[in-house]
Protein backbone atom coordinates (compact mmCIF):
# COMPACT_ATOMS: atom_id res chain seq x y z
CA UNK A 1 0.00 0.00 0.00
CA UNK A 2 1.29 3.45 -0.72
CA UNK A 3 2.24 5.87 1.88
CA UNK A 4 1.04 8.64 2.68
CA UNK A 5 3.78 9.45 5.47
CA UNK A 6 6.93 7.59 5.85
CA UNK A 7 9.60 8.36 8.51
CA UNK A 8 13.01 7.17 8.84
CA UNK A 9 14.79 7.05 12.42
CA UNK A 10 13.22 11.02 13.30
CA UNK A 11 15.07 12.27 16.39
CA UNK A 12 14.41 15.79 18.35
CA UNK A 13 16.23 16.89 20.89
CA UNK A 14 15.65 19.89 22.98
CA UNK A 15 19.09 20.64 24.82
CA UNK A 16 19.87 17.17 26.85
CA UNK A 17 16.30 15.87 26.31
CA UNK A 18 15.62 13.30 23.95
CA UNK A 19 11.88 14.48 22.79
CA UNK A 20 11.46 11.94 19.89
CA UNK A 21 14.06 8.60 19.30
CA UNK A 22 14.89 7.17 15.92
CA UNK A 23 11.39 6.99 14.88
CA UNK A 24 10.40 5.24 11.78
CA UNK A 25 6.60 5.19 10.96
CA UNK A 26 4.56 4.19 8.36
CA UNK A 27 0.94 5.92 7.39
CA UNK A 28 -0.70 4.24 4.27
CA UNK A 29 -3.11 6.16 1.88
CA UNK A 30 -6.53 6.44 2.84
CA UNK A 31 -5.78 5.07 6.46
CA UNK A 32 -7.08 6.53 9.68
CA UNK A 33 -3.98 6.34 11.90
CA UNK A 34 -3.86 6.28 15.20
CA UNK A 35 -0.71 7.74 17.18
CA UNK A 36 -1.08 6.84 20.11
CA UNK A 37 0.97 7.42 23.26
CA UNK A 38 0.66 8.97 26.84
CA UNK A 39 0.98 12.70 27.61
CA UNK A 40 4.58 13.35 26.91
CA UNK A 41 5.67 10.72 24.81
CA UNK A 42 6.79 12.79 21.91
CA UNK A 43 3.66 12.96 19.53
CA UNK A 44 2.93 16.68 19.56
CA UNK A 45 6.87 17.13 18.91
CA UNK A 46 6.86 14.23 15.95
CA UNK A 47 3.39 16.36 14.25
CA UNK A 48 5.11 19.39 14.28
CA UNK A 49 8.52 17.60 12.54
CA UNK A 50 5.71 15.70 9.95
CA UNK A 51 4.23 19.62 9.29
CA UNK A 52 7.75 20.96 9.03
CA UNK A 53 7.05 23.36 11.82
CA UNK A 54 10.33 21.82 13.89
CA UNK A 55 13.40 20.75 12.17
CA UNK A 56 14.49 17.02 12.90
CA UNK A 57 17.77 17.07 14.65
CA UNK A 58 18.74 13.57 12.45
CA UNK A 59 16.38 11.91 9.83
CA UNK A 60 13.66 12.41 7.73
CA UNK A 61 10.18 13.11 7.04
CA UNK A 62 8.93 12.69 3.53
CA UNK A 63 5.09 13.36 2.68
CA UNK A 64 3.24 11.55 -0.13
CA UNK A 65 6.93 11.02 -1.43
CA UNK A 66 8.31 14.56 -0.75
CA UNK A 67 10.99 15.05 1.48
CA UNK A 68 9.62 18.06 4.28
CA UNK A 69 13.19 19.20 4.63
CA UNK A 70 14.02 19.80 0.96
CA UNK A 71 10.45 20.12 -0.53
CA UNK A 72 8.93 22.23 2.21
CA UNK A 73 6.18 24.40 0.44
CA UNK A 74 5.34 21.43 -1.73
CA UNK A 75 5.20 18.82 1.04
CA UNK A 76 2.98 21.44 3.26
CA UNK A 77 0.75 21.68 0.00
CA UNK A 78 -0.05 18.20 0.79
CA UNK A 79 -1.17 18.03 4.24
CA UNK A 80 -4.32 19.89 6.20
CA UNK A 81 -3.64 20.46 10.24
CA UNK A 82 -5.87 20.69 13.22
CA UNK A 83 -3.49 21.33 16.41
CA UNK A 84 -4.59 22.44 19.92
CA UNK A 85 -4.71 25.72 19.27
CA UNK A 86 -7.51 26.96 16.99
CA UNK A 87 -6.76 30.50 16.62
CA UNK A 88 -10.58 32.01 15.32
CA UNK A 89 -11.65 35.30 15.85
CA UNK A 90 -14.78 35.12 18.23
CA UNK A 91 -16.30 38.78 17.21
CA UNK A 92 -16.35 36.95 13.59
CA UNK A 93 -18.24 34.25 12.19
CA UNK A 94 -17.72 30.32 11.16
CA UNK A 95 -17.62 31.51 7.79
CA UNK A 96 -15.91 34.71 7.94
CA UNK A 97 -13.16 32.79 9.83
CA UNK A 98 -12.83 30.16 6.97
CA UNK A 99 -12.69 33.23 4.67
CA UNK A 100 -9.45 34.47 5.89
CA UNK A 101 -7.60 31.25 5.45
CA UNK A 102 -9.26 30.76 2.23
CA UNK A 103 -8.12 33.98 0.95
CA UNK A 104 -4.60 33.30 1.94
CA UNK A 105 -4.66 30.47 -0.07
CA UNK A 106 -6.02 31.54 -2.91
CA UNK A 107 -9.60 29.57 -2.63
CA UNK A 108 -13.03 31.13 -3.77
CA UNK A 109 -16.46 30.88 -1.88
CA UNK A 110 -17.15 27.75 -3.55
CA UNK A 111 -14.57 25.89 -1.65
CA UNK A 112 -15.46 27.64 1.67
CA UNK A 113 -19.23 25.81 1.56
CA UNK A 114 -17.72 22.79 0.43
CA UNK A 115 -15.79 22.09 3.55
CA UNK A 116 -18.88 23.30 5.49
CA UNK A 117 -20.88 20.85 4.03
CA UNK A 118 -18.04 18.37 4.94
CA UNK A 119 -17.91 19.24 8.54
CA UNK A 120 -21.74 19.66 8.83
CA UNK A 121 -21.79 23.40 9.94
CA UNK A 122 -23.63 25.23 6.66
CA UNK A 123 -26.48 25.67 9.07
CA UNK A 124 -24.20 27.60 11.76
CA UNK A 125 -21.49 28.91 9.90
CA UNK A 126 -23.28 32.66 10.03
CA UNK A 127 -23.00 32.77 13.63
CA UNK A 128 -20.38 34.34 15.72
CA UNK A 129 -17.15 31.94 16.60
CA UNK A 130 -17.36 33.41 20.36
CA UNK A 131 -20.92 31.46 20.80
CA UNK A 132 -19.70 27.96 19.75
CA UNK A 133 -19.55 25.08 21.87
CA UNK A 134 -15.81 23.11 21.75
CA UNK A 135 -17.48 20.64 19.69
CA UNK A 136 -18.73 23.53 16.88
CA UNK A 137 -15.08 25.07 17.61
CA UNK A 138 -13.43 21.51 16.58
CA UNK A 139 -15.47 20.98 13.65
CA UNK A 140 -14.56 24.33 12.03
CA UNK A 141 -10.96 23.14 12.67
CA UNK A 142 -11.32 20.42 10.67
CA UNK A 143 -12.77 22.68 8.33
CA UNK A 144 -10.21 25.17 8.04
CA UNK A 145 -7.41 21.84 7.69
CA UNK A 146 -9.72 20.84 4.95
CA UNK A 147 -9.50 23.91 2.62
CA UNK A 148 -7.79 23.33 -0.31
CA UNK A 149 -8.84 19.59 -0.31
CA UNK A 150 -5.43 18.73 1.08
CA UNK A 151 -4.61 14.93 0.78
CA UNK A 152 -3.37 14.33 4.30
CA UNK A 153 -4.67 15.75 7.75
CA UNK A 154 -2.96 15.76 11.04
CA UNK A 155 -4.91 15.70 13.74
CA UNK A 156 -3.68 16.48 17.02
CA UNK A 157 -6.14 15.55 20.20
CA UNK A 158 -9.78 16.28 18.22
CA UNK A 159 -11.87 15.15 20.95
CA UNK A 160 -10.11 16.90 24.01
CA UNK A 161 -12.37 18.68 26.08
CA UNK A 162 -15.82 17.34 24.07
CA UNK A 163 -18.63 16.04 25.82
CA UNK A 164 -19.72 12.62 25.00
CA UNK A 165 -21.85 13.59 22.52
CA UNK A 166 -19.28 15.17 20.65
CA UNK A 167 -16.76 12.96 20.98
CA UNK A 168 -19.41 10.43 19.50
CA UNK A 169 -20.02 12.70 16.71
CA UNK A 170 -16.46 13.50 16.45
CA UNK A 171 -15.72 9.71 16.03
CA UNK A 172 -17.87 8.89 13.28
CA UNK A 173 -16.87 11.73 10.95
CA UNK A 174 -13.13 11.15 11.59
CA UNK A 175 -14.21 7.32 10.40
CA UNK A 176 -15.80 8.62 7.35
CA UNK A 177 -13.74 10.94 5.94
CA UNK A 178 -11.43 8.32 4.00
CA UNK A 179 -14.06 6.95 2.16
CA UNK A 180 -16.10 10.57 1.80
CA UNK A 181 -12.52 12.36 1.13
CA UNK A 182 -10.20 10.25 -0.46
CA UNK A 183 -8.04 11.85 2.57
CA UNK A 184 -5.89 10.09 4.95
CA UNK A 185 -6.19 11.13 8.30
CA UNK A 186 -3.39 10.83 11.19
CA UNK A 187 -5.20 11.12 14.28
CA UNK A 188 -2.83 11.42 17.65
CA UNK A 189 -4.14 10.55 21.13
CA UNK A 190 -3.90 9.26 24.57
CA UNK A 191 -7.23 7.92 24.70
CA UNK A 192 -7.17 4.24 23.82
CA UNK A 193 -10.60 3.80 23.65
CA UNK A 194 -11.11 6.34 20.62
CA UNK A 195 -7.86 5.23 19.03
CA UNK A 196 -9.70 1.30 18.73
CA UNK A 197 -13.32 2.64 17.97
CA UNK A 198 -11.98 5.14 15.19
CA UNK A 199 -8.29 3.85 13.31
CA UNK A 200 -7.49 1.33 10.80
CA UNK A 201 -3.95 1.37 11.71
CA UNK A 202 -1.76 2.45 14.97
CA UNK A 203 1.39 3.24 15.92
CA UNK A 204 2.45 3.18 19.51
CA UNK A 205 4.93 5.61 21.06
CA UNK A 206 6.39 5.32 24.46
CA UNK A 207 9.33 7.99 25.47
CA UNK A 208 10.18 8.93 22.13
CA UNK A 209 10.24 5.61 20.40
CA UNK A 210 7.78 3.56 18.33
CA UNK A 211 7.10 0.48 19.82
CA UNK A 212 4.13 -0.60 17.57
CA UNK A 213 2.88 -0.49 14.36
CA UNK A 214 0.38 -2.13 12.58
CA UNK A 215 -3.26 -2.62 11.23
CA UNK A 216 -5.57 -2.62 14.27
CA UNK A 217 -7.32 -5.69 12.86
CA UNK A 218 -4.42 -7.97 12.23
CA UNK A 219 -2.35 -6.89 15.36
CA UNK A 220 -5.40 -8.09 17.37
CA UNK A 221 -5.67 -11.21 15.30
CA UNK A 222 -2.10 -12.25 16.36
CA UNK A 223 -2.70 -11.53 20.14
CA UNK A 224 -2.75 -14.89 21.79
CA UNK A 225 -6.62 -16.21 21.98
CA UNK A 226 -8.31 -16.37 25.42
CA UNK A 227 -11.18 -17.50 26.99
CA UNK A 228 -13.29 -16.24 29.55
CA UNK A 229 -14.75 -18.27 32.13
CA UNK A 230 -17.05 -17.86 34.71
CA UNK A 231 -17.44 -20.19 37.59
CA UNK A 232 -19.02 -21.09 41.09
CA UNK A 233 -15.87 -21.79 42.52
CA UNK A 234 -13.03 -19.87 40.83
CA UNK A 235 -10.68 -21.40 43.47
CA UNK A 236 -11.77 -24.77 42.69
CA UNK A 237 -11.78 -23.85 39.13
CA UNK A 238 -8.00 -22.40 39.06
CA UNK A 239 -6.61 -25.56 41.20
CA UNK A 240 -8.42 -27.69 38.40
CA UNK A 241 -6.94 -25.88 35.58
CA UNK A 242 -3.42 -25.52 36.76
CA UNK A 243 -3.38 -29.24 37.02
CA UNK A 244 -3.74 -29.59 33.50
CA UNK A 245 -1.12 -27.28 32.43
CA UNK A 246 -3.48 -23.98 31.80
CA UNK A 247 -2.75 -20.23 33.40
CA UNK A 248 -5.90 -18.93 34.64
CA UNK A 249 -5.58 -15.51 35.62
CA UNK A 250 -8.42 -13.68 37.31
CA UNK A 251 -10.04 -10.60 35.73
CA UNK A 252 -12.89 -8.21 36.38
CA UNK A 253 -15.26 -10.64 33.81
CA UNK A 254 -14.11 -13.50 35.88
CA UNK A 255 -10.94 -15.90 34.79
CA UNK A 256 -8.93 -15.22 31.96
CA UNK A 257 -7.45 -18.87 29.83
CA UNK A 258 -4.89 -18.55 27.35
CA UNK A 259 -5.02 -21.18 25.18
CA UNK A 260 -2.50 -23.13 23.37
CA UNK A 261 -0.82 -22.24 20.30
CA UNK A 262 -3.40 -23.73 17.18
CA UNK A 263 -6.07 -24.37 19.63
CA UNK A 264 -9.37 -24.31 18.83
CA UNK A 265 -11.39 -22.24 20.74
CA UNK A 266 -14.44 -23.88 20.72
CA UNK A 267 -12.69 -27.40 21.31
CA UNK A 268 -10.83 -26.04 24.18
CA UNK A 269 -14.24 -24.51 25.96
CA UNK A 270 -15.78 -28.14 25.60
CA UNK A 271 -13.01 -30.05 27.38
CA UNK A 272 -12.40 -27.06 30.31
CA UNK A 273 -16.01 -27.24 30.77
CA UNK A 274 -16.54 -30.93 30.85
CA UNK A 275 -13.24 -31.08 33.42
CA UNK A 276 -15.08 -28.45 35.66
CA UNK A 277 -18.65 -30.12 35.41
CA UNK A 278 -17.44 -33.71 35.86
CA UNK A 279 -15.26 -32.09 39.24
CA UNK A 280 -18.13 -30.36 40.66
CA UNK A 281 -17.62 -27.16 39.55
CA UNK A 282 -20.58 -25.24 38.25
CA UNK A 283 -19.92 -23.30 34.91
CA UNK A 284 -21.95 -20.27 34.52
CA UNK A 285 -20.59 -19.24 30.89
CA UNK A 286 -17.33 -19.61 29.05
CA UNK A 287 -16.18 -18.11 25.63
CA UNK A 288 -13.74 -16.46 23.67
CA UNK A 289 -12.67 -13.01 24.73
CA UNK A 290 -11.92 -10.27 22.33
CA UNK A 291 -9.01 -8.56 22.43
CA UNK A 292 -8.79 -4.71 22.37
CA UNK A 293 -5.85 -1.90 21.90
CA UNK A 294 -5.50 -2.09 25.67
CA UNK A 295 -4.15 -5.75 25.77
CA UNK A 296 -2.10 -4.71 22.55
CA UNK A 297 -0.48 -2.14 24.34
CA UNK A 298 -0.30 -4.22 27.71
CA UNK A 299 1.70 -6.87 26.19
CA UNK A 300 4.01 -4.80 23.52
CA UNK A 301 4.63 -1.15 25.31
CA UNK A 302 4.39 -2.14 28.75
CA UNK A 303 0.83 -0.87 31.23
CA UNK A 304 0.90 2.72 31.85
CA UNK A 305 -1.53 3.74 34.54
CA UNK A 306 -2.39 6.83 33.10
CA UNK A 307 -3.10 5.36 29.99
CA UNK A 308 -5.57 2.95 31.45
CA UNK A 309 -6.84 5.56 33.45
CA UNK A 310 -7.59 7.78 30.11
CA UNK A 311 -9.41 4.55 28.24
Amino acid sequence: MTAAIETEGLTRRFGARLAVDDLSMTVPERAVYGFLGRNGAGKTTTLKMVLGLLRPTAGRVRVRGLDVARQRMAAARQVGALLEAHGFYGNLTGRENLALTATLLGLGAAEIERVLEVVEMRRDAHRKVAGYSLGMRQRLGLARAMLGAPPVLLLDEPTNGLDPDGIADMRRFLRSLPERTGATVLLSSHLLGEIEQTATHVGVVDDGRLVLEGELARLKADLAPELVLRTGDDTRAVSLLLAQGRSPVAAEAGLTVALKSGEDPDQAAAVITRLLVESGASVFAIGPREQSLEDIYRRVAGFRSSLAEAA
